[in-house]
């Protein structure tokens, strides 16, 4: 069993109870407008190319003995200042246990442990379960950070080996989710429905978004369906777009008004 990460976060706090260790996985079904990890949305590798800061000394170009950078005709070794790396890593369920296990009792001490994250884990659903499981083996705390987009089944899978669960709440109008988010809501309330229902911990986030997320009548409508439910209001990421242009795109709220 192997999954796709796209970054390795830690000591992070905002993530789960505690201070945790991030795993970032790439792949995901959502389109949000306003994504803050364009990198996790693709399963595929991809290049990141920090370009403003590029001189043109065309080393990049070389030939790469890397077959994996031959793909790409561009060799991230060989930049003299670093702007060139490759996002997405391979790695086994055992490789994340080795990569937790030196911190695991100092992340016990802050009451912490291990979160995925993405992208969106779901996606990469059997590897999160058979990592969960190895990670509770050997006492290790685990959370997810999810948008809940999956089938009943891959979901209730995951959720139920979790200790944790970040779970979004971003639009509750249909056409408007579909509009903003190029997919249906009806899974993901599906989902939060069973995880009010039938799992001990968990939180509903929203990121507050100018013009998508932020109206008085969209979170009235997330407060009505939430409850009594643990709920958190986000800000909104002003470094949102930052990542896009090292990836050739153009982020898709570029300007819009920030709060």
């Amino acid at each position: 069993m192997i999954g796709r990460i796209f970054d390795i976060k830690e000591f992070a706090v905002h993530d789960g109870p505690g201070a945790r260790t991030t795993f970032f996985l790439k792949g995901c079904p959502l389109r949000c407008r306003w994504c803050h990890n364009p990198e996790g949305q693709s399963f595929d590798r991809e290049l990141m190319i920090r370009s403003a800061l590029c001189e043109g000394c065309g080393r990049c170009r070389r030939p790469a003995e890397n077959e994996i950078f031959r793909t790409y005709g561009r060799n991230p070794s060989a930049c003299p200042k670093g702007l060139i790396s490759l996002c997405g890593e391979d790695l086994t369920p055992a490789q994340v246990l080795e990569k937790v296990l030196p911190m695991k009792d100092l992340l016990a001490s802050m009451e912490g442990g291990v979160t995925f994250s993405g992208g969106e884990p779901l996606m990469q659903g059997q590897f999160v379960s058979e990592c969960a499981d190895l990670l509770h083996e050997h006492g290790v705390h685990v959370a997810m950070e999810t948008c809940g987009y999956a089938s009943s089944e891959v979901f209730r899978q995951v959720a139920s080996r979790m200790d944790y669960i970040l779970f979004d709440l971003k639009i509750m109008d249909p056409k408007r989710h579909l509009a903003a988010i190029d997919a249906d809501n009806g899974p993901i309330l599906e989902n939060a429905r069973w995880l009010m229902e039938n799992h001990p911990a968990f939180v509903f986030r929203t990121p507050l978004i100018p013009g998508y997320t932020d109206d008085g009548e969209n979170l009235a409508e997330i407060k009505s369906f939430v409850g009594d439910a643990p709920w958190e209001k986000l800000p909104y990421n002003n470094l949102a777009g930052a990542k896009y242009s090292m990836l050739g795109r153009t982020y898709p709220l570029e300007g819009q008004e920030r709060t």
